[in-house]
């Protein structure tokens, strides 16, 4: 079959780019940071978990945060490679940084895994989640099922910016919104109705993980026809794949830097009581919500500012960085 070229890239009038390709992925990540903002509503207002809950919550956070940096340096890496690739009319790369893509998601995402549940009780002491037994606790009960879904965590949100170099930003942001319709319908019934407590937090949003992972292998095969790109070969490719980690590295060192200073706060926080620490937690999802927009930004013109690179189109290039760091501003 005859790929697709994006060559709409190159020609479509780049304000047009803009609302099609940054609109969707700043609600794309708007919709994931609710995941965590969604699990510390519902547990806030049930009345056996209370400020306990939520500061077992604020200590699990940067640990979602670590894994979504390892995600953001496969897929934002991944996203710019294919924009490059097709941009220089090579197909053939994009179609192996796809594959690659896949592999290193999947195996990153176990290797967190098993690191979250063998180092469980000295991570959530570096956290701060020794302020009390009662927090202890919770974190503990919450972060092993946290620790469960991040496979589902770091593949789908890694495949996210992949489907958007695709040409297909609309397409991945319904895969990010099926998940999070089914983490806001399953928390109030396992945290209210079946009191499950930090675990049926956790297993709601383990659950719209996997269901969001399925949505997007399932629509995939069934747009694959219309696709630019297709996801064989699934191998990996040594080469490629260490071009893709290395445009997608400084993303991942903003993330885990950020998150260091959390850990920081957390364990500052921890100090001074429950509350404090709970506080800390609510202001951190505010401070996501703005975080999200500007990162939206910045992924949702990245498929065009690459392309137009490898094209050879630098006009088209500045004016898409001129166009978004206004829209940012």
């Amino acid at each position: 079959m005859e790929d697709r070229s994006n060559s709409f890239l190159e020609t479509e009038r780049t304000g047009v780019l803009m609302r099609r390709y940054a609109v969707p992925c700043v609600i794309s990540l708007l919709v994931a940071a609710l995941y965590n903002i969604v699990d510390q509503i519902f547990i806030a207002n049930a009345d056996y978990l209370g400020s306990y809950g939520n500061a077992a919550n604020t200590v699990v956070y940067p640990l979602t945060v670590v894994a979504l940096a390892f995600a953001v340096m496969i897929g934002d890496g991944c996203c710019a490679f294919v924009s490059i690739s097709l941009g220089a009319k090579n197909a053939s790369d994009a179609h192996k940084s796809i594959g690659s893509a896949v592999v290193m998601s999947a195996g990153i995402g176990i290797v967190i895994m098993a690191l979250y549940l063998a180092f469980m009780d000295p991570i959530i002491t570096t956290f701060g989640g020794r302020v009390n037994d009662e927090t202890f606790a919770l974190s503990r009960e919450y972060m092993f099922w946290i620790a469960l879904g991040i496979p589902f965590y770091v593949f789908g949100q890694a495949m996210n910016p992949v489907i958007r170099s695709d040409g297909s930003p609309k397409f991945a942001m319904a895969s990010t919104l099926a998940g999070a319709v089914i983490n806001l319908i399953l928390d109030p019934v396992f945290i209210y109705v079946m009191r499950w407590g930090m675990m049926g937090a956790a297993v709601a949003t383990l659950l719209s993980n996997v269901i969001s992972c399925a949505y997007f292998l399932i629509l995939r095969a069934a747009h694959r026809k219309k696709s630019a790109l297709t996801l064989r070969p699934m191998g990996m490719d040594g080469s490629v794949a260490a071009e893709v980690l290395g445009v997608g590295l400084p993303a991942c060192l903003m993330t885990l830097f950020e998150n260091v200073s959390y850990a920081l706060l957390d364990n500052r926080m921890a100090l001074q009581g429950t509350a404090m620490q709970a506080g800390l937690g609510v202001a951190k999802k505010v401070n996501m919500l703005a975080h999200c927009m500007a990162r939206g930004m910045a992924q949702g013109v990245l498929p065009l500012i690459a392309y137009n690179y490898a094209a050879k189109r630098y006009d088209r290039m500045r004016a898409a960085i001129r166009l978004s760091t206004a829209a940012s501003v």
